[in-house]
């Protein structure tokens, strides 16, 4: 396996490679990318700043050896310079993967290659040049463009075949994946943050949502619908440390069904049957902010006005059709008349209808105005609509997002999914994300999310959650500490380069807030197990986090697999390893009596060794329920 990257998913990746499932692993990285770190949005004054950076960089350079003391990091050099990484892996230094460099990491007789950039343009180009060295390759590539993703994809598998010479596209394992790490982090970055929102996970035929059950609730809704156990939850998901992962007080993954029962205080991730159709749509459709809606054209105020004079207008018509005693529809039209001074002067008429025609003019006196105001706000709304807005007064248990790069992004389109009012913070104007603020009319606040009063303006006083995904983790955790000295009750998601430090961060803040809901989430953490099992050839449907750990669910195809073929559903479940979910393309969840067989592809929710067994990469075991 040959990984090629920049950033900590393409160490993150290597090392699951290399510890879950065995692989020899050349990993392909520029000089000094581990110890080299995106630079801290803030002010330079805060003492502590200085300090965390020191420990990220030791915390992420520990297995770095020599770090940047080679030629290439000495000298500037472009060649790549060979060297071993701390779990035994083969790393070359190099600033670009070109195809010097793909040759010399073994593309040419590689089974997969895996191309995590954080440039998609570099992705796109190493994966052109690994395409004609090896046409046999399996390629995974990390690109945040969807629908570029999805031609790419087309393209490299066509040239695949037509390197091979096979018309029916019978390429071997000459496959493309293409992945983004946004995309798979985001639903779990958002789902954490809020309560009773899980992540979603499709597959044909079948949606199925991962939720919290509290502890007592057992395996079944109240109206009968069965879940599926996927985890064993941490007791009240704040006692002995979950980040340590081991041990009877952290969570315990894919339990049996005498483990659910005993349970206790524990609380249970699980998995229930949403529908059988896709996931929930955006709201609005492509114009929404373009074309706003008729009630956004005008204020609440205005509204109530206008809605107020029609009422007199209608008072009026009633009462002049009843002095006079003629038709209402005539009455309704001698008011209208009138209301815009159209009307002959009532000079020999009776008493009551000289009053109301001089109310009716008063009414169109005050019409005017009203009618001015609406033509200035409407026009103003339409100004407006590509504009920045800002939080409106009285808002409250929205969540307030830091940060709209590629994860922030992909974080608020996911939030606006769920309906959940959201208010942005970003300090670059000219971040990709501002775009899809202002396509969905979210309020965002421009401003260093370090300096005070940023974070006021978002209304953080009276948010029900704070989400910091910015790239750099002494802002994410500034403003987490600032926040939480306005509501200590907040409940606070940081996003955080490195997975120790996410831990260490999240054992110290817990301890200092621990009526607080606390969680610190790694990026790399979160998506290394689905690009891992794309170079393995496995299709992977999602990960989802439960504390410290990460469950895959994937689809495995039956045939070949001793552990599942002629087995039933029931008899198949290896408690901490695999559960066998539904089958491939069928409607609804399947029977636990039903016998698997070989032409079958099934959907599992397994740990990491669990999936690793599957696909044959390390020996068979009977792993405790602590496996990960």
């Amino acid at each position: 396996m040959v990984v090629c990257g920049d950033d900590g998913l393409a160490h993150r990746l290597a090392a699951e490679l290399r510890t879950v499932y065995g692989e020899q692993v050349t990993l392909v990285v520029p000089p000094n990318v581990r110890t080299a770190r995106p630079p801290v949005v803030g002010r330079a004054r805060a003492a502590s700043a200085a300090l965390l950076d020191r420990v990220v960089s030791a915390t992420v350079g520990r297995g770095n050896g020599n770090g940047g003391n080679g030629a290439n990091g000495g000298n500037g050099g472009t060649g790549p310079v060979a060297g071993e990484g701390p779990r035994g892996e083969r790393v070359l230094e190099a600033v670009e993967a070109t195809e010097a460099v793909l040759a010399e990491a073994g593309v040419e007789r590689a089974a997969a290659l895996a191309l995590v950039y954080d440039d998609d343009e570099t992705n796109i180009r190493a994966a052109l040049t690994a395409r004609r060295l090896n046409p046999r390759l399996r390629l995974v590539l990390r690109l945040y463009n969807r629908r570029l993703g999805q031609h790419i994809e087309e393209l490299l598998d066509q040239a695949a075949t037509l390197a091979i010479g096979d018309a029916d596209g019978g390429g071997g394992d000459a496959s493309t994946t293409v992945l983004s790490d946004a995309d798979t982090a985001a639903p779990a970055l958002a789902a954490t943050a809020l309560a009773g929102h899980g992540k979603l996970i499709q597959t044909d035929g079948l949606v199925l949502r991962a939720v919290e059950l509290p502890p007592g609730a057992g395996a079944r809704q109240d109206d009968g619908q069965e879940l599926f156990p996927l985890a064993l939850l941490s007791p009240n998901n704040t006692g002995p440390d979950p980040a340590d992962g081991a041990g009877e007080q952290g969570p315990r993954l894919l339990p049996d069904d005498a483990a659910v029962r005993a349970a206790g205080e524990r609380g249970v991730l699980a998995l229930e049957q949403v529908s059988s159709s896709a996931g929930p749509a955006a709201p609005g459709g492509r114009g929404v902010g373009v074309v706003p809606p008729l009630a956004s054209l005008f204020s609440r105020r205005l509204r109530w006005t206008l809605a107020g004079l029609v009422a007199c207008v209608v008072a009026l018509a009633v009462a002049l059709s009843v002095v006079t005693g003629i038709h209402p529809v005539r009455a309704f039209y001698y008011t209208l008349l009138d209301l815009l001074a159209i009307d002959d002067p009532a000079l020999k008429a009776s008493l009551g209808r000289q009053l109301l025609q001089l109310l009716s003019a008063l009414v169109g006196l005050l019409l005017l105005p009203v009618l001015l105001a609406a033509v200035l706000e409407a026009l103003g709304t339409f100004r407006t609509a590509s504009a920045l807005r800002k939080p409106p007064r009285g808002l409250g248990g929205h969540v307030v997002l830091l940060g709209l790069g590629k994860i922030g992004t992909r974080v608020l389109t996911r939030l606006r999914e769920l309906h959940v009012p959201v208010v942005c913070v970003e300090s670059d104007p000219e971040a990709r994300g501002l775009a899809v603020a202002r396509r969905l009319r979210v309020p965002v606040v421009l401003g260093d999310v370090t300096q005070e009063g940023v974070l006021e303006a978002a209304k953080i006083h009276r948010a029900q959650a704070l989400l910091a995904v910015t790239s750099a983790d002494t802002t994410n955790l500034e403003a987490v500490l600032y926040a939480r000295s306005v509501r200590p009750d907040l409940k606070a998601v940081l996003r955080l380069y490195d997975d120790d430090f996410a831990t260490a961060v999240y054992r110290t803040l817990r301890a200092a807030h621990p009526q607080a809901i606390t969680r610190s989430r790694s990026v790399s953490y979160l998506a290394a197990p689905s690009f891992a099992g794309a170079m393995l050839g496995r299709q992977i449907l999602g990960a989802i986090p439960v504390e410290r750990k990460v469950l895959l669910v994937a689809v495995v195809e039956v045939g070949g697999h001793p552990q599942l073929e002629g087995r039933t559903v029931e008899g198949a479940f290896r408690a901490g390893a695999w559960r066998v979910l539904a089958l491939e393309g069928r409607q609804g969840v399947v029977d636990g009596g039903y016998v698997l067989r070989g032409g079958d592809r099934v959907v599992v929710a397994a740990t990491r060794r669990g999936l690793a067994e599957l696909s044959g990469r390390v020996p068979p075991t009977h792993p405790p329920d602590s496996l990960s």
